[in-house]
C-alpha cells in the first residue's frame, strides 16, 4: 500500500505545528487538565511517570509537565521532538524527549505509570499489524496497574460519509492571519485516506501556500477497542468530548500483568 512518508510530514510541520490552534499554550492546559483527571481516577492523585509516544512539539507533553507529572516525549519526528524539547525549556520545565517509532520505543520495560498516544497519532499505522506493534510496545513499558490513554478522530461517522474536506482553522500571528484546512482523498478500501494538509501564510502583499501531505487509517471505536484488547489490556473505557471537553474521544485502558 502505497503511503506519503509519516516522518516527513511532521518534520515538514513541526516548525507552523502551534498554528493549528487559536491559542496554543491555552489549549496545552486545557487537555493537561483533563489528562490529569483520568490520571487521578487511576488510581488516584499525584505525580505519575508519563511516557507521551507521540508528544510532537509537545502539546500534551507541555501541559503535563507544569502539571507537575515526570514526563519523557518521543516522537517519529527527531524535528517536532526537538522543538518541544526546546519549547519546554523556554516555559522553565525539563522535557528529555527521543526520536522513536512507536513501534520499537527505546525505553525499559515497566519504566510508567501512564502512556500517552493523542493527537490521532495511531492512525498513522496503516495496518493491524503495525498498530497491534504498537500497543505491544506500550503495554511493554507500562509498570504493572499501568494507563494507556489514546485519543482518536471519532472516525464512524466518517467511514459512512467519506468527507473530501476538514473545516479551516484560523490563528492569529504578528504577520497576519494563517489559515489551515486540509483536503482528504479516500482509498478505495473506504477505510483508509491521503491528507493535503494546507497552510496559508501572509507574505507581504501576497500569500504563502505550504502543503504537506500523509495518510491515516479511519480506525472506528469497535476496531481501536478490539486491537488495544487484542494487545493484553482491559478495563477498557470510551470517554466522549462531552463527558471530558477533549476535542477528540479518549480511549484508557489499564495494563494488568498476569499472575506468574
Amino acid at each position: 500500500m502505497a503511503a506519503f512518508s509519516v516522518r516527513d510530514f511532521y518534520d515538514g510541520l513541526a516548525p507552523d505545528y502551534h498554528l493549528i490552534f487559536r491559542d496554543w499554550d491555552a489549549s496545552m492546559a486545557r487537555q493537561a487538565a483533563v489528562l490529569d483527571e483520568l490520571f487521578r481516577r487511576h488510581p488516584g492523585p499525584g505525580s505519575r511517570r508519563v511516557l507521551d509516544c507521540s508528544c510532537g512539539i509537545g502539546t500534551q507533553a507541555i501541559g503535563l509537565a507544569l502539571a507537575g507529572h515526570k514526563v519523557v516525549g518521543s516522537d517519529l519526528s527527531p524535528v517536532a521532538a526537538g522543538r518541544a524539547s526546546a519549547e519546554a525549556a523556554d516555559r522553565g520545565i525539563s522535557l528529555p524527549v527521543a526520536a522513536a517509532d512507536m513501534r520499537l520505543l527505546p525505553f525499559a520495560s515497566s519504566g510508567f505509570d501512564v502512556v500517552v498516544c493523542a493527537d490521532n497519532a495511531l492512525p498513522h499505522l496503516l495496518s493491524a499489524q503495525d498498530v497491534r506493534a504498537a500497543l505491544l510496545e506500550m503495554r511493554r513499558v507500562l509498570r504493572d496497574e499501568g494507563l494507556l490513554v489514546l485519543t482518536v478522530r471519532a472516525y464512524d461517522e466518517d467511514r459512512r460519509t467519506r468527507p473530501v474536506s476538514a473545516p479551516p482553522q484560523v490563528s492569529d500571528t504578528p504577520e497576519g492571519r494563517v489559515i489551515t484546512f486540509q483536503l482528504w482523498n479516500w482509498h478505495t478500501d473506504g477505510e483508509r485516506y491521503d491528507v493535503e494538509h494546507f497552510q496559508i501564510h501572509p507574505a507581504a502583499d501576497t500569500w504563502e501556500v505550504r502543503v504537506r501531505r500523509t495518510t491515516y487509517w479511519a480506525l472506528t471505536r469497535r476496531q481501536v477497542t478490539a486491537l488495544v484488547a487484542e494487545a493484553g489490556f482491559t478495563d477498557i473505557t470510551w470517554h466522549t468530548p462531552d463527558s471530558t471537553g477533549f476535542y477528540q474521544p479518549v480511549l484508557t485502558a489499564r495494563h494488568v500483568r498476569a499472575e506468574p
